[in-house]
């Protein structure tokens, strides 16, 4: 057989054939141009790795020695996905970031196959009773008023609420996110020390406003109180309460930092502060060095704004916390603060130094019933209404708290997991890849806040039912009649005691 092609199918042929050889030949250009470029860009590196005195690792080993900053910086991410186990990250591990993420999205969860939760020393477990509560059956809860003797009382109307959280620290969309979500769940968003802005009002929720060492937004230039602005920001009938920040658990001794990055006009204008410079707040209030001048600064902000005023703590060294219950004692009941926040020393959603972070302040499981017994031991207990505060994210964690004396629960970073945070723990970098943290607006442009607000919401009504549901367990009708009886503590030899049995103040005094 012979095959016959005609003249113009060979020209054809011979066109393709000198096509895909001049391709081969340009894209082998191309790789020769390609190993020549990496070549010289190692020759680079090698010179300038070997010359250069700041890292004896490049300077030994040039070029190589670079691949332990990347694979150190990669090695969080490689982590967080593939090599940690549930319940091994910090500061929250998958399965309570997962838990939050969860019932934010859906308002429920149903777990199949059993716990996988360790028991390790410390755990809590609740006591159930043998006749638990019926839910059909559940009484009117008693009506819970703080600052009854102010001009405008506040009768919170949430067991869980939002923590102090910036505006500035947090970015715009996240704010207006939190204050809708706060209005559809009913609970109260605390402003942070950034002073109150637009976007806290905005969603129409109940506010408490923070005032920081700084007093942004009520301040002078030398950080001393102004009144009259804290007068006329109060006059916010969405304003419902004050409250004076002496510490936080992220950084307890510390004042406030904004870097700035992220000081811009709009912040500079709610603060009261340049534009474009680092906000760094006083480690304490200039006008409140003791006891007595803290009194008289809470007499002074509760006359001003008259609004229940409390103050927020980290609790470390007790003998101030002794003194400032001294004080009280002397001058009356009236004196005292309308509520005090107490926060765990193990963190927040600020930026700080890392020894303030990890070595300093007692954890919420340690200062909260110590500052439950210093209140009932001075008779304040009735006056004074005790809020916790500090990595209590989960309904477990939560109902822990109100059996070690709390009031109320507030909490931040799992708002932030419910506004989508991955713990990318870029908070300070300005390059928040959720836009929760940052004021890069393409980063922010993934955050809807309508979208949020109902996450937020699904949040608070899912901690609220699931303590609820907890409390009727243990045999009682709502979350403030549990008491210490009502959570075992898992000991060192693997047993649980009561935590009444195992917990004792005068260690601490």
């Amino acid at each position: 057989m012979r095959l016959i092609v005609a003249d113009g199918d060979m020209t054809m042929m011979e066109e393709f054939g000198s096509f895909a050889l001049s391709g081969l030949n340009l894209l082998g250009s191309l790789f020769l141009f390609a190993i020549g470029a990496l070549v010289a860009i190692c020759l680079v590196l090698f010179v300038i790795d070997i010359t250069q005195t700041k890292s004896a690792v490049r300077r030994n080993y040039p070029v190589i020695g670079r691949f332990r900053t990347l694979f150190t910086k990669l090695g969080e991410f490689f982590r967080q996905y593939f090599f940690a186990q549930d319940r091994e990250e910090m500061p929250f591990n998958r399965a309570e970031r997962e838990w939050v993420d969860h019932v934010s999205e859906s308002g429920s969860d149903v777990v199949p196959f059993g716990s996988t939760k360790v028991l390790s020393p410390g755990t809590p477990i609740f006591a159930n009773g043998l006749f638990p509560k019926l839910e059909d059956d559940e009484p009117p809860v008693p009506d819970f008023i703080i600052g009854p003797d102010t001009r405008h009382p506040y009768a919170p109307k949430s067991l869980f609420n939002i923590s102090a959280m910036s505006y500035g620290s947090l970015s715009k969309p996240a704010i207006q996110a939190l204050s809708k979500g706060a209005a559809k769940a009913g609970c109260y968003l605390n402003t942070g020390e950034g002073g109150v802005s637009p976007y806290h009002l905005e969603g129409g929720c109940d506010v408490v406003y923070q005032i920081g060492t700084a007093k942004f937004g009520a301040r002078n230039e030398d950080a001393t109180l102004n009144e009259d602005k804290l007068k006329k920001i109060c006059e916010n009938p969405h304003i419902k309460m004050v409250e004076i920040k002496l510490s936080q658990g992220a950084k307890p001794g510390k004042g406030g930092i904004l870097p700035a990055g992220k000081v811009n006009a709009e912040i500079a204008e709610i603060r009261g502060i340049p534009e474009g410079q680092d906000a760094i707040s006083p480690n304490r209030h200039v006008d409140a060095a003791n006891a007595e001048e803290l009194l008289d600064l809470i007499h002074r902000v509760r006359e001003a704004s008259g609004r229940p005023t409390g103050i927020k703590m980290c609790i470390g060294n007790v003998k101030p916390i002794i003194m400032l219950m001294d004080a009280i004692k002397a001058r009356g009941p009236a004196s005292a603060p309308d509520y005090i926040v107490v926060d765990g020393g193990d963190g927040g959603t600020g930026a700080a130094p890392l020894p303030l972070i990890d070595n300093t302040g007692l954890t919420a499981r340690e200062s909260l019933p110590l500052m439950d017994d210093l209140l009932t031991e001075y008779g304040l207990r009735d006056r004074v209404k005790l809020v916790a505060s500090g990595k209590l994210i989960t309904a477990a964690d939560v109902a822990w708290a109100f059996c070690a004396g709390a009031d109320m629960i507030n909490n931040a970073r799992g708002f932030m997991f419910a506004l989508g945070c991955i713990q990318a723990l870029k908070c300070d970098q300005n390059t928040c890849p959720t836009g929760i943290t940052t004021h890069n607006a393409r980063l922010q442009k993934g955050l809807d806040p309508t979208n949020k607000a109902v996450r937020v919401a699904n949040y608070v009504k899912t901690i609220i039912k699931e303590v609820e549901m907890i409390a009727h367990a243990c045999g009682v009708d709502e979350p403030r009649q549990l008491q210490r009886e009502h959570v075992l503590i898992v000991q060192a030899n693997g047993r649980s005691k009561p935590f009444d049995q195992v917990w004792d103040k005068s260690r601490y005094m």
